[in-house]
């Protein structure tokens, strides 16, 4: 799997937001961006199976700022934020973060999000590629609540892979150590002012760096490069063969508009019954009752390793009707086997069902299975702060 330097490529300018860590990936060799929530974020580096391995066997520096937060303060701010979800984050506290959807009128998934419960009492939203921002201030608009809503100056690293204990210990000492899977803490690293969490969209070990002054985005860059180097830190990007094995969905790709919590088997984040109601509640329980009518399945694709990923939906058929599409799929190295997601008819969503796909180049034959295939790490090694 290689990057084609034949390709278009994406030009730079004011209208698109860098990054507090642009010109250090620039330094650090970034070739490709995409952009991410009006935000350009690197895509490449080398190339995406050297990035896997890096990931999966040492330590890798994710530049996440495009994830932009939403940040709900005032009185009312825990209200407002149960609205926007069908999970009940009144259960949550600060000092932890939670995985939540957010559901438009009709039960479909406006974007997904982690929810970080700061000791003060503010949430913040760290949501997929999408207006959050904006949605979030038409609910509380004309809510009567007393919030306010807005984006603060916060821009997210992602530290991930088994060995970044070690270097969270080496850059925050013991407390890093401390902090529950999900948790987060305020500090600050040579007077630059964050939020440390054991967050991230890896499926490996890892910490999230919420930069507080985008000013000392570099700074921040080139210190945990540093404290990373014995251990042979990486620049890396979010990687979407670990992805795909570990079950993190995307949104746009896995995640559409149209679907609902249930489609996705994301059952576990609906609280139908949670005080005081929800945007969504209605037509999600109606689901509930009726039954889902499509879901989102594993895939193992037959076949030589695919060359690439694929840059469009792939048509799954029956027949000669076309009854559901790949969303994501990928050869994974460490399985020796193709593998993705679909989303199909409740119908053909049973393990071992055959589905016949048309790819670009040809026909592939693929059959339902069990996901994720790598489930995320949680626990250190003993060996980290030794």
């Amino acid at each position: 799997m290689s990057i084609d330097n034949s390709l278009p490529f994406i030009s730079f300018g004011p209208r698109v937001r860098k990054s507090p860590y642009f010109d250090a990936t620039l330094r650090a060799g970034a070739r490709a961006f995409t952009v991410y929530n009006h935000t350009y974020m690197p895509t490449s580096y080398t190339n995406p199976v050297d990035e896997y391995w890096n990931l999966v066997n040492g330590v890798t520096l994710w530049d996440v700022a495009c994830q932009r937060q939403v940040e709900v303060s005032g009185p009312d701010a825990l209200k407002l934020v149960q609205q926007l979800t069908p999970r009940d984050v009144s259960r949550c506290s600060p000092g932890k973060c939670w995985y939540i959807i957010l559901t438009a009128e009709d039960g479909g998934i406006i974007n997904d999000a982690v929810l970080l419960w700061l000791p003060d009492g503010r949430l913040w939203l760290s949501p997929g590629d999408g207006d959050v921002l904006l949605w979030a201030q038409g609910v509380a608009v004309n809510s009567g609540l007393d919030v306010e809503v807005f984006e603060p100056d916060v821009s997210p690293l992602q530290l991930q892979g088994p060995k970044s204990p070690h270097v969270a210990y080496a850059l925050f000492g013991k407390s890093a150590l401390e902090l529950p899977y999900y948790g987060l803490m305020e500090t600050e690293l040579d007077g630059i002012p964050l939020v440390l969490s054991r967050t991230g969209w890896s499926g490996e070990l890892g910490f999230e760096l919420y930069l507080r002054d985008s000013a000392l985005g570099d700074s921040l860059w080139s210190r945990v490069m540093e404290a990373g180097a014995p251990f042979g830190i990486a620049p890396a990007t979010p990687n979407l063969i670990r992805s795909i094995e570990g079950g993190l969905l995307s949104y746009v790709s896995d995640i559409a508009r149209t679907d609902n919590p249930y489609t996705l088997g994301l059952d576990r984040l609906v609280h139908l019954d949670k005080p005081g109601g929800f945007i969504g509640q209605a037509a999600l329980q109606q689901v509930c009752e009726e039954g889902v009518q499509r879901r989102l399945v594993g895939l193992e694709i037959a076949g030589d390793p695919l060359p690439a990923s694929n840059e469009h939906f792939w048509p799954v058929t029956q027949g000669e009707r076309e009854v559901g599409h790949v969303t994501r799929c990928v050869y994974s190295p460490r399985l020796e086997r193709n593998i993705g997601f679909a989303n199909v008819p409740i119908a053909l969503s049973g393990n071992g069902t055959s589905l016949r796909i048309k790819s670009p180049e040809r026909e592939l034959q693929a059959s339902v299975c069990p996901w994720p295939w790598v489930p995320a790490e949680k626990h250190f090694p003993p060996d980290v702060g030794n």
